[in-house]
């Protein structure tokens, strides 16, 4: 009789951890961008990352990804280091910082993301059209699929970028700021697409603006302002005082947010 195989409490425990970064800071020409950074993110979240402009937050997301070279600090995806657990995890990157004047179509991008898969200089094959189809599909644009990208409007671009993660069929998904620029069935569309993919289990870090949204949108928050001023479940952490101390003399929107929270409570 085979023996069961019991798993560590070490090992379970580090996949109950999506994400974990420790004593993280990025400078650039030796001035801090962000500073100290230690954050554990549960798995099967919806983690929205919030803070004023130049607090670091797209920053933070290509620091995690080796995109960009920290003076310090550690990062984990699910227990291991990110370049061992890199395949693990999908990017949506900012749309200004994508050149949309090249010369591929939208399943072109989406397929994109199967290379890890398919292997670079090898031919993409039908299995990998469908599946980028698919995610397409998904994403409410396979109609699409064979426009050129410097053809799409602003939300079809973020869709195509968001089927792109989704074909790689990540575990954690780091999403710089998708909400951005987009009409109002965009963002319905990519709500629905966040809360399907924590129904299978993902874990989701979206870098988020509007603050009115948050409690909606999120279950937990990660508030940065160069360091990490608070992080946690919504109730617990997104609260005006909080607010107060990531945005400082710059916050406006107290009231508002207040508002927002009190309808969160009231669905709850």
């Amino acid at each position: 009789m085979t023996p069961a195989i019991e798993v560590s409490p070490s090992a379970s425990q580090a996949e109950s951890i999506a994400l974990s970064v420790d004593d993280l800071t990025v400078a650039y020409h030796r001035k801090p961008v962000i500073w100290d950074v230690a954050i554990d993110l549960p798995a099967g979240a919806l983690i929205g990352v919030v803070g004023p402009n130049g607090a670091g937050k797209s920053t933070l997301l290509k620091a995690i990804m080796n995109l960009v070279p920290r003076a310090s600090g550690r990062v984990e995806v699910f227990g291991k280091p990110y370049r061992v657990n890199r395949h693990r995890v999908g990017y949506v990157p900012q749309r200004e910082s994508v050149d949309w004047d090249f010369p591929v179509d939208a399943l072109d991008v989406v397929t994109m993301g199967l290379y890890s898969k398919i292997g670079w200089c090898l031919p993409v094959r039908k299995r990998h059209r469908e599946a980028g189809l698919e995610a397409l599909r998904r994403v409410g644009i396979a109609d699409l699929a064979h426009r050129q990208i410097s053809q799409l409007s602003g939300g079809q671009q973020q869709r195509t970028f968001l089927a792109r993660a989704l074909v790689q069929d990540a575990d954690l998904y780091l999403m710089d700021e998708p909400f951005a620029a987009v009409d109002a069935s965009t963002e319905k569309a990519i709500v629905e697409l966040l809360r399907e993919l924590k129904s299978r289990g993902k874990t989701v870090v979206v870098i988020h603006h509007d603050l009115q949204t948050v409690p909606e949108y999120f279950d937990y928050a990660v508030l940065l302002n160069m360091r990490v001023v608070a992080h946690g479940p919504i109730e617990s952490v997104f609260t005006s005082e909080n607010l107060q101390k990531t945005y400082g003399g710059r916050l406006t929107l107290l009231d508002e947010v207040s508002e927002a929270m009190r309808r969160r409570e009231r669905t709850l």
